[in-house]
């Protein structure tokens, strides 16, 4: 697969939508803070990030915004379909040097993937690189987050079987929780929300605010991750003075959704 621009051949690794309804972690709470981490507009209708390899090798993160081709080669993908995904170079709205996400696969017959020198891009910033795997902060905390939601039956399984972390009466879960119900009354970031489909019936909810990442399953469990609490789970408690069934129907109907 390859992209070109200038003459020049990206081939194409990977790509991943920036959207208010889904976009990378890595990037920030909600969808104009990952924009402007890319130093790109927050656009109702987001974008398509493409990860590649230019014919030296060179790691590069093209945005582009025909969101229907990048959501289109990802379904193809992950139904194990080949899908040539080559944007028009109309659609080409910035290319930056490096990858803000973690790739271990490269193209073949060029040099090992590397970041091209400062200022190549245009841009004079340094290039994008993932997060580091040796430090918690709101990046980790935001993957941790994901993670579970990705893994809900395993960590409810886990929770059942140890009870999870104790948290009713933690200082940075009760911040989270009153944070996340003042989203339901007044309308937060676009992407600071966000719902999708989960098995019989019911929402799979994230929710991000600072210092916090929240996700729950509306007709189960929910729990909090905090910047303060490195790699720990706290589990929001189903029972008692919080009724956490309204707060998850309350954030599910003012979540962003998928289309």
């Amino acid at each position: 697969m390859s992209d070109e621009e200038d003459g020049g051949s990206l081939y194409v690794l990977t790509a991943v939508l920036l959207t208010p309804t889904q976009f990378p972690a890595v990037l920030g709470d909600d969808f104009p803070e990952a924009c402007a981490l890319l130093g790109v507009r927050p656009v109702t209708d987001g974008y398509g990030l493409v990860l590649g390899q230019d014919e030296e090798g060179a790691r590069w993160t093209v945005v582009v915004d025909d969101v229907s081709l990048v959501a289109a080669a990802i379904a193809s993908w992950d139904c194990g379909m080949e899908y040539d995904l080559s944007p028009d170079e109309r659609t080409i709205v910035v290319s930056l040097a490096g990858w803000p996400l973690e790739l271990t696969v490269s193209a073949p017959g060029v040099a090992e993937p590397h970041d091209p020198e400062q200022g190549a891009d245009g841009t004079g910033r340094v290039p994008l690189t993932p997060p580091s795997a040796d430090a918690w902060g709101p990046v980790q905390r935001r993957m941790g987050a994901d993670q579970i939601a990705r893994e809900w039956a395993d960590w409810s399984e886990r929770v059942a079987t140890d009870g999870g972390a104790a948290a009713a009466a933690h200082p940075g879960l009760t911040r989270a929780l009153k944070e996340a119900t003042e989203y339901t009354r007044a309308a937060p970031p676009p992407g600071r929300v966000r719902s999708s489909f989960a098995a019989e019936g019911a929402r799979t909810v994230r929710a991000d605010g600072p210092g916090w990442s929240l996700v729950a399953r509306t007709d189960d469990s929910a729990f909090v991750l905090l910047d303060e609490e490195p790699g720990e789970v706290l589990t929001v408690p189903r029972e008692g003075d919080f009724d956490l069934g309204e707060l998850l129907a309350a954030l599910d109907r003012v979540a962003a959704r998928p289309v």
